[in-house]
């Protein structure tokens, strides 16, 4: 059973670093959460290290930039690894092959520039669906429409035994309080329907190894370290860290603020049926990061 918790300091001397996921915890991709940055400052004052870990399509340049914009200061992490540049080093060693369609913003293309740990990439071309021999998905090309609206083009890529590479597991977000479809809803609509979607972020295996390599560059001495994985998604932080055999620390005032009536704290047991029908068990939960 979870153990719910009030504060981070009632557990964080027992982890040398943590796996900290960002929307929903750090920022609600608009601005910051003030209690969280005090949170994460005070656990590195004390010695602790902080790698975000995020599902986000982007670069970590790019991520850097986003969180400088939301208020997120240097002073409260160590280092970033992103879904993004996880399935980007895939991309480039031809996962999809040379020739893509791409499904995302015009602003996520930076998604194809070239990426420095991988040597001899191939080039990537991005073409219509009909020339594509993959495809490449950051998010909908309007993160409020149906993902259904996909079906179609899926059908035709699912005939072409397309490949999906999906830079963005997560399904959705809250962008404020307006709820935002993710790649991963289109990823998993088209496993649906037949497709093979390939996943680079949580809770699959390859972005905690890219988070593993990020905090043996900040903190090479450290040996076997304790890691605590902090996240509001019980399908991707908390389920991902099951699979890494590591601890977790559930935020219910995300993603399922609503399920577990989080206010200041979840409802104990709202909480607990909650995660019995997720069947996900966090080995900590608390409100919110603090």
């Amino acid at each position: 059973m979870t153990r719910i918790i009030h504060a981070l300091p009632e557990i964080s001397n027992q982890y040398d670093a943590m796996f900290v996921d960002l929307w929903g915890c750090v920022h609600n991709g608009v601005e910051a959460y003030p209690d969280a940055i005090e949170a994460l400052r005070a656990y590195r004052a004390s010695g602790g290290v902080v790698v975000l870990v995020t599902n986000s399509p982007r670069s970590r340049k790019e991520v850097f930039k986003q969180i400088e914009r939301f208020g997120v200061p240097e002073d409260a992490w160590d280092n970033i690894a992103t879904s993004g540049d996880s399935a980007r080093a895939a991309m480039f060693t031809g996962a999809v092959g040379n020739k893509v369609y791409f499904i995302g913003l015009e602003e996520e293309r930076s998604f194809f520039e070239p990426l420095k740990i991988i040597t001899d990439p191939v080039e990537i071309e991005t073409v219509p669906l009909e020339e594509a021999e993959g495809i490449v998905c950051t998010g909908l090309f309007d993160a409020t429409a149906d993902p259904a609206a996909m079906r179609p083009q899926f059908l035709y890529a699912k005939q072409k035994g397309l490949k999906l590479l999906c830079a963005n597991p997560d399904i959705v977000v809250d962008r404020g309080h307006r709820r935002e479809w993710c790649a991963g809803a289109l990823a998993a609509l088209y496993t649906e329907m037949g497709g093979e979607s390939l996943y680079f972020g949580k809770p699959h295996p390859p972005i905690y190894d890219l988070a593993r390599r990020r905090l043996f560059e900040v903190a090479p001495d450290l040996d076997d370290p304790a890691i605590l994985a902090i996240g509001d998604g019980v399908k991707t932080d908390i389920l991902g860290a099951v699979g890494e055999d590591i601890d977790s620390l559930f935020i219910t005032g995300g993603l399922a603020a609503e399920e577990t009536a989080t206010e200041l704290h979840p409802h104990e047991e709202l909480l607990l049926e909650f995660l019995a029908r997720e069947g996900v068990t966090p080995t900590y939960s608390i409100g919110f990061l603090r």
